[in-house]
């Protein structure tokens, strides 16, 4: 079975957080054509591996996905993680500069290019970490109820079958992207819930689903299981009520 890809999976939770390609764009600061094509896994845009995994995690965070999962995802399917700079292809002198005899070391030059290659290194790993933190806040000012990235796998509340609750249990097949949320519109859990994991959530009045790939996870709801929930790499909708667990299924 082919792995989902990393555009669906954004798109997927962009559409779950009920974000626009506007409001992902003005988040991030990243063009709205850039952001569609990552959707479509299309990279041509971005300029490069280097930019394109920066705009990868940036979008990822913005629409709530571990960033660090995503990126990684990325380089897995792109050949890998880039190879560190080594100082010594930055800064190599075009020729040797002869040296009078007897003449101690200019140790003001090899002050000033060990101070240069600080700066340099300094700049590549301030720089990714600036601009993420940047825009995490803009997101979360334009968006305060929920902060992205929330780890919650399970919902403390009374045990299951209690009356006028829901207790949902999903168990992972494959890896695929889940988004939780209870009657109110809460998030219970958003992300990629993990080959073999199971989660457990519980709420009053109804448990609203939604799954990236239909055929990846099994559901019991009240401890009863649901049936055949759609196919594999369909995304789809469900509400799960209080005492009636029959699914209300919406589909792309």
């Amino acid at each position: 079975m082919q792995e989902q890809s990393i555009g669906a999976m954004l798109a997927a939770a962009r559409q779950s957080a009920g974000l626009s390609v506007t409001e992902v764009s003005a988040a991030t600061r990243i063009r709205e054509s850039i952001i569609q094509s990552l959707e479509q896994d299309d990279y041509d845009q971005c300029g490069g591996d280097f930019y394109a995994r920066g705009h990868v995690k940036a979008v990822a965070r913005a629409v709530g996905l571990d960033p660090e999962a995503v990126v990684h995802m990325y380089d897995q399917q792109h050949g890998g993680a880039p190879l560190p700079v080594r100082a010594a292809s930055v800064f190599q002198a075009d020729r040797r500069i002869k040296m009078p005899e007897r003449r101690g070391l200019n140790w003001t030059t090899a002050l000033g290019v060990a101070l240069a290659i600080v700066v340099v290194f300094g700049m590549i790993r301030v720089l990714g970490g600036a601009n993420d933190q940047a825009r995490m806040g803009e997101l979360q000012r334009a968006r305060p109820s929920v902060p992205p990235n929330t780890p919650i796998t399970e919902t403390p509340g009374p045990s299951r079958g209690a009356k006028g609750f829901v207790t949902v249990q999903m168990t992972a097949k494959r890896s695929s992207y889940v988004n939780v949320r209870d009657a109110k519109g809460r998030r219970l859990f958003s992300g990629t819930l993990k080959a073999g994991e199971t989660s457990t959530w519980q709420a009053p009045g109804r448990v609203e689903v939604m799954l990236s790939d239909a055929d990846a996870v099994s559901v019991l709801v009240n401890g009863r299981k649901m049936e055949r929930l759609g196919n594999p790499g369909q995304t789809v909708r469900f509400s799960f009520k209080a005492r009636t667990p029959q699914p209300r299924q919406g589909s792309r």
